[in-house]
């Protein structure tokens, strides 16, 4: 292989490797070998920069791996549930839900653009008392 050769090929994967493509490329057009060839080259550029990509990574063994795992299995069970057992049994026990009052309800309460499209226009879908007042007056 001569110099020039040489150098053009590391110019390349030197920018390859600089450039970062997100992209697949695909193979310039020419006879079936030459874009297999391409094709190959290509895909061996693309495990080449995996490979440097991971030297440059820290790795761990499957032990530590394995105890930061049971690590966040034991913060679960110890922390995560009791704390969500214990917020909900305080909700359910000691917190008073705020119900809307239905009798003595303020006129401005009450205040619609436009009639519902059901018989009863004034009522919600689900107030059986008002839906049966309705009925009554109607009859």
């Amino acid at each position: 292989m001569s110099l020039r050769v040489a150098t053009t090929l590391a110019a390349r994967r030197a920018t390859a490797v600089l450039q970062r493509r997100h992209a697949q490329t695909v193979p310039r057009l020419g006879s079936e070998a030459e874009m297999q060839a391409e094709a190959i080259q290509q895909i061996r550029a693309r495990v080449q920069y995996q490979k440097e990509l991971l030297k440059t990574q820290e790795h761990h063994t499957i032990e530590e791996e394995l105890g930061e795992m049971w690590r966040w299995v034991n913060i679960t069970f110890w922390v995560a549930i009791p704390i969500c057992v214990l917020s909900a049994a305080y909700t359910f026990f000691f917190e008073e839900h705020g119900h809307r009052i239905e009798e003595n309800v303020p006129e401005f309460m009450g205040i619609r653009t436009k009639e519902f499209p059901w018989e009863c226009g004034e009522c919600d879908l689900f107030d059986s008392k008002c839906w049966k007042k309705c009925r009554a007056e109607k009859e």
